[in-house]
């Protein structure tokens, strides 16, 4: 039983974690990687208004990261070629602004390393006592180096990233099928799975899905807003959860 007056851990066989800004604060990371990225291109571009932190929680935040660029580019009525995946940072396409963005957020992580929330890692410890499995379900594709890099790796059996959602053609969040593929995945059925979300786009996934329990974590998006989007509850720290 948890000891914990908010939720029953004992009721669900599976907790499926987001990682940024859930797990780990690399989302201010990726905040400042999407910053640098659009306001160097729309000021180049004479792109108005200019970016602001509201932009990432609207248009961009848990989201893969071509629909990402994709989303912010149209709020500015602005469309590029698709391109490839494949296609260098300096390309004019969604891929080459994506791929732009990923390579400042890999420098950030190289050079600044990553810290789990201490909240989160005690509630990571207190699962691990019960029989729960454990997932990550991130839309970017740089997920098993952040837990690599936060020492998180060896506590999830399962870890479903944007480039496990490429090779099985899931579509990301909002909607559900990287949480029911983690579900799965973890031998269960998506009622008896929770999802721990702090994007809007991932707490939409959560209650679009017929999962049992969606938390919110408030790192940013509103404690109203994450409620009024599909989550059941919302916490400003896994640690209340213990």
């Amino acid at each position: 039983m948890s000891r914990s007056p908010l939720v029953r851990w004992a009721d669900f066989r599976a907790v499926l974690f987001d990682l940024d800004g859930v797990l780990t604060p690399t989302a201010e990371v990726h905040m400042r990687a999407w910053a640098a990225l659009f306001t160097d291109y729309f000021t180049t571009h004479d792109i108005s208004p200019s970016y602001t932190d509201a932009d990432y929680f609207a248009y961009v935040d848990g989201k893969p990261r071509y629909d990402g660029v994709r989303s912010m580019l149209a709020s500015r009525g602005v469309t590029l070629p698709e391109g490839a995946p494949t296609d260098p940072p300096t390309a004019e396409t969604v891929c080459g602004l994506g791929n732009r963005k990923n390579a400042e957020l890999e420098r950030e992580i190289n050079e600044n390393g990553v810290v789990a929330y201490p909240g989160s890692v005690a509630l990571l410890d207190h699962l691990a006592t019960l029989p729960i499995g454990l997932a990550v379900v991130s839309s970017s594709a740089n997920a098993p180096a952040v837990l690599k890099a936060a020492g998180l790796a060896e506590r999830f059996t399962v870890v479903v990233d944007g480039v496990v959602a490429r090779e099985h053609e899931l579509p990301g969040k909002p909607a559900p099928d990287t949480y029911a593929f983690a579900a799965k995945q973890l031998g269960t059925d998506d009622s008896h799975a929770v999802v721990v979300e702090d994007a809007v786009s991932g707490v939409q996934a959560g209650a679009a899905g017929d999962f049992g329990l969606v938390i919110g974590v408030d790192r940013g998006a509103g404690h109203q807003t994450l409620l009024d989007h599909g989550a059941d509850l919302v916490v400003a720290d896994l640690g209340e959860l213990v």
